[in-house]
């Protein structure tokens, strides 16, 4: 710890020496030293595999109905040994609480159950890209991270398509985001996927229906690569076939 010390208090301005005036400078002082890149996300506490702190179990303040602990194992493997768990309902509901966000709680259980159906259709989606890049069914996903306050430029570039040509696209910006990390074990490769969420019109009996947009982030020549090669093969179908690539997700009905 450094100590420092003070002179005693006197006029910052000295009248006894001739005013000269100074030449323009610039404000920044160029010669002080760097300061470190910092990540502005405070880590301590939070899961390095998918950035989220360790929810607990027990109910939230002035919670008034008893809500399931127990978490279901998803079918995306984590690693060669284990799978990924979707967070119990109680916990489900200490996150919105935590975001202050006000949900009915006998509404939760619905929604971890719509929650855990997209992921799933989501890491369908991500086999989907693999298939065409990597021949073994050994795929991981890695870590993940949620990004919903964060818009794709992809998504961007829809919301100005459709304010620019309301009638042709939906300018609805997507509820969610997350970003998966996808590990192909065999070559140790890892590659990043951008999953979009979107609200669509509901069913005629009022099911959600939901449209979700997956495709790897263009980081890398490979990514690149595959985008462009999916595109075209989507545009081609859809000339010959007069029809519009279909991304709806409709919620299993008992």
């Amino acid at each position: 710890m450094s100590s420092e010390t003070s002179a005693p208090a006197a006029c910052p301005i000295a009248h006894d020496a001739p005013a000269t005036p100074k030449a323009a400078q610039c404000p920044i002082d160029h010669n002080a030293p760097p300061k470190a890149a910092q990540c502005p996300i405070d880590h301590e506490g939070l899961n390095p595999l998918n950035q989220m702190p360790t929810l607990a179990q027990a109910p939230a303040p002035n919670q008034t109905i008893q809500l399931p602990t127990e978490r279901t194992e998803s079918s995306i493997p984590r690693d060669k040994s284990a799978k990924w768990d979707y967070p119990s309902p109680q916990q489900f509901y200490n996150a919105l609480v935590r975001k202050g966000w006000e949900t009915p709680e006998e509404h939760v259980e619905t929604m971890v159950e719509i929650h855990n159906f997209l992921n799933e259709r989501a890491w369908t989606e991500v086999l989907k890209w693999e298939k065409r890049e990597y021949s073994h069914d050994d795929l991981q996903l890695a870590r993940f991270k949620g990004r919903p306050g964060e818009m794709s430029p992809k998504a961007r570039f829809w919301m100005f398509a459709g304010w620019l040509l309301p009638s042709r696209f939906n300018s609805e910006a997507p509820f969610d985001r997350h970003d998966w990390v996808v590990r192909r074990p065999q070559t140790g490769q890892e590659v990043r996927y951008v999953i979009d969420y979107y609200s669509a019109p509901p069913e005629p009996d009022g099911s959600p229906v939901f449209s979700l947009d997956v495709r790897p982030a263009l980081d890398s020549f490979g990514s690149i690569k595959q985008r462009i090669s999916v595109a075209t093969e989507e545009a081609w179908t859809n000339f010959r076939h007069n029809e519009k690539p279909d991304h709806t997700v409709r919620e299993p009905k008992d």
